[in-house]
């Protein structure tokens, strides 16, 4: 995290270029009521990158469970589950034989191993997790990533530059397949809704303290080997467009608090630092609740796992913090199961309604046509917008006079506008600069935004999953002209105006329709009519289109 407390000499976007590899550092927070407001950012930043806002509608999941095996103490199954008309999410169900009451259930993710949630061996096993949590009385749903095992109508990695406009993407596919994963779990007989835990390692764990930090009805949670200050996910499943925009997975972990957690580590990989790092840095937050002792770490000196020894200590936390117990709880031997006898499509053909990929594609994007058009309220439409953009309306703007120019910047951000009074009297517009010529009537503020000055520099994106960390040039370019506009509005300016011509006019009228307060946009789109490939070719922001895009903006334009 960058923190600066005046206007900087040069514009610290062109140079800090953060990615998974960045070491992060923990803001701190002084009061709950700060740290829930920023909590709140953060489920929408997550949600939004997610392309779950709005979210989705929950059709009907009609699961399929069957092919029972059954062992000693436990049994399991093969389930499917539709969590969006013709998507499959599948898995297996291990259930305690005998339970004379209803269960808690638990969540089971899994990371990149070969054998997705059916791995075996001695740094993990799915199976032995699973089944154990059985043993010990949990109803354990184990169900696969996208383009695992079973869940195949689209590979593990997927989505271009349409797809991004759209949110659609492997993240986003996820954490909608763990809300209805837990919507599944939650929905059973034998299974106490009130009692759900969750936990995973690797991208498991990024999956587990995803959905904690969204959905609230998980009450325990056991992240494992993924909570890292210096490595934040590297698979697109991990690294949305947008999602770690000005944060980091110790804060989207911290989201659990005060819901008891633990964070399980290894000496052997990017967790190394966590019980002096972001340990205490998620405990500061939980001590915000005066829950400090809701957290807990534990670290095993082995290389990236979830061995014997990481799931012992999942155990014995579940058995303390939901069965109320204070014994160790030691794994037990359980049968590994043949692969074709829990995979659930072996033998079987796909339902009938299964989509294809391209199917799946286009069937989102109607979905998120018929939700934008649905919205009345315009208020939703710029709250989504933001979100899209990434912008904020800033409550303060630094200004600097050097020699003719005036110089802009937000307190705290390290940003850097340049910008020139023309006329007399306090201006009320502003030009971007490639309107200047143009513009001949009154006062005005030109402004030159991001990445458009002359012997400019372009800016290194050749950071691995970039569009996860770094803002595109056109949504800083949007930026740029909120800043100048709650500039003139700071400096008593009355109705305000923005005004861009040629390749600025969509920045200024994306700016006009999210500003906090009335804008007046003029200019002329010349060719852009908002269709995918005008967004890729000419003003590229991640999830523009599942926001409303350019229908949206103008709505909001004509309500004002």
């Amino acid at each position: 995290m960058v923190l600066l407390a005046q206007i900087p000499a040069a514009d610290i976007r062109d140079t800090y270029v953060p990615d998974t590899n960045t070491h992060f550092t923990m803001p701190a927070y002084r009061t709950l009521g700060e740290w829930e407001a920023h909590k709140q950012k953060l489920r929408d930043q997550i949600l939004f990158a997610a392309g779950l806002v709005p979210m989705p509608e929950k059709n009907p999941l009609h699961p399929v469970v069957f092919g029972r095996i059954e062992r000693e103490g436990y049994s399991i199954e093969k389930v499917y589950i539709e969590t969006l008309p013709g998507y499959y999410l599948c898995g297996n169900l291990y259930r305690p034989l005998g339970a004379s009451a209803k269960s808690p259930g638990v969540l089971v993710t899994h990371g990149h191993w070969d054998y997705g949630r059916l791995e075996n061996q001695v740094l993990n096993s799915g199976q032995k997790r699973a089944a154990n949590l059985a043993l010990q009385g949990y109803v354990a749903f184990s169900y696969d990533m996208v383009g695992y095992n079973d869940t195949m109508q689209t590979p593990h990695d997927f989505g271009g530059p349409r797809e991004q406009l759209w949110s659609f993407g492997p993240m986003g596919l996820q954490l909608w397949n763990s809300i209805r994963a837990l919507d599944f779990l939650q929905s059973l007989a034998d299974v106490d809704p009130e009692r759900i835990a969750m936990t995973g390692e690797s991208g498991g764990g990024t999956q587990t303290f995803l959905l904690t930090a969204v959905d609230d009805r998980v009450k325990y949670s056991v992240p494992v080997n993924m909570i890292s200050a210096s490595m934040q996910g590297g698979s697109q499943c991990e690294n949305g467009p947008g999602l770690r925009l000005d944060t980091f997975n110790v804060e989207i972990g911290a989201m659990m608090a005060p819901r008891p957690m633990l964070m399980i580590a290894a000496t052997g990989d990017w967790t190394k630092d966590t019980p002096r790092e972001e340990y205490p840095a998620v405990r500061s937050i939980y001590e915000l609740y005066d829950r400090a002792a809701n957290v807990e770490t534990v670290q095993m000196d082995a290389p990236h796992n979830y061995n014997q020894a990481s799931r012992e200590a999942m155990y014995t936390f579940f058995d303390h913090r939901i069965l109320g117990e204070r014994k160790d709880v030691k794994e037990r031997g359980t049968q590994i199961e043949r692969l074709q006898d829990v995979l659930v499509w072996h033998g079987l053909a796909l339902p009938s309604n299964a989509l294809t990929y391209d199917q799946l594609v286009e069937q989102w994007i109607a979905a998120a046509k018929r939700q934008t058009a649905a919205t009345r309220d315009v208020e939703v439409l710029r709250k989504r917008l933001r979100l899209a953009l990434a912008t904020e309306w800033p409550e303060h703007v630094l200004s600097e006079t050097q020699g003719e120019k005036l110089v802009l910047g937000r307190p705290g951000k390290g940003d850097r506008v340049s910008a020139v009074r023309i006329g007399r009297g306090v201006p009320s517009v502003v030009v971007i600069d490639p309107a200047a010529r143009e513009y001949q009537s009154g006062p005005a503020l030109v402004i030159t935004v991001f990445q458009t000055g002359s012997a400019i520099a372009p800016r290194d994106r050749s950071a691995q999953f970039f569009l996860t960390f770094n803002r595109t040039d056109d949504q800083n370019r949007v930026q740029d002209i909120l800043t100048a506009l709650a500039y003139l509005k700071q400096e008593g300016a009355k109705e305000l105006r923005v005004v861009g011509t040629g390749k600025a006019a969509i920045w200024a009228l994306f700016a006009a329709a999210v500003a906090a307060v009335p804008v007046t946009f003029e200019g002329k789109l010349e060719g852009f009519t908002g269709e995918d490939q005008d967004f890729v070719d000419g003003f590229f922001v991640p999830g523009i289109q599942r926001a409303g895009g350019l229908e949206a903006a103008r709505r909001i334009l004509q309500s004002r």
